[in-house]
């Protein structure tokens, strides 16, 4: 058991994240926008008006935890917004970016006196994001939002491996949420997936592109 933050967590995966590490007896500190009705009947600590594309409001997010440890981040955050080549919006391609890519690694930062040796960095990505599991094409935005955060991951490898920190990419499935118009597993299964490979994490396993049902994905 220990402190586990989770952003967004006010539905879908991250809620179902937020449950079960709850329900087993985990410290939970649930990170969102808005919390949803579901979200706040858990008996949990939540810390709502947080926008992890937004610097200001990470920076508000650091000072409400102070010097508070944290055993597990599970930077899970995330939108996907559709595309079609030849009449691509850019600016939805950005926001992509900033959510998916930039988002991790704000919170990441951020919080990084948090961690300490033994703690952990969960980041929820997605296989879409592997190039050499590119074998459809389509989804500009989100598939290279998805790639670089996985290369932000990398880094942190680097960063994080001397002072015993594990980092862990991880893919939840094709999850029935609303980014998925319902299609895929539940987001409950989904979630003790995720949970199982971040129990199993080890600073020897650090680094590893992980499927949910716990085999490696190619980059």
């Amino acid at each position: 058991m220990g402190t586990i933050l989770i952003t967004g967590c006010n539905r879908g995966i991250g809620l179902q994240l937020a449950t079960q590490l709850n329900d087993r007896g985990d410290t939970v500190i649930g990170v969102c926008r808005t919390p949803s009705d579901e979200l706040s009947r858990l008996d949990i600590r939540i810390i709502a008006g947080i926008d992890v594309s937004d610097g200001e409001s990470i920076t508000s997010l650091k000072a409400e935890l102070g010097d508070e440890p944290i055993d597990v981040l599970i930077n899970n955050a995330g939108i996907f917004l559709g595309d079609e080549f030849g009449a691509l919006n850019y600016n939805d391609i950005l926001a992509q970016f900033n959510v998916n890519t930039l988002g991790p690694l704000r919170v990441t930062e951020a919080l990084r006196n948090n961690l300490a040796e033994g703690s952990k960095v969960a980041i929820v990505s997605s296989r879409v994001g592997s190039i050499a599991d590119n074998l459809s094409g389509g989804y500009y935005g989100y598939r290279a939002s998805k790639a670089a955060v996985n290369q932000v991951a990398t880094n942190l490898v680097h960063e994080f491996k001397p002072k015993g920190i594990a980092v862990a990419v991880l893919h939840p499935g094709l999850v029935a949420t609303d980014m998925t118009d319902g299609e895929g597993i539940t987001p409950a299964e989904s979630a003790r997936g995720l949970i199982q490979r971040i129990d199993d994490l080890t600073i020897d396993t650090t680094g590893g592109f992980w499927h949910a049902e716990g085999y490696m994905l190619p980059w």
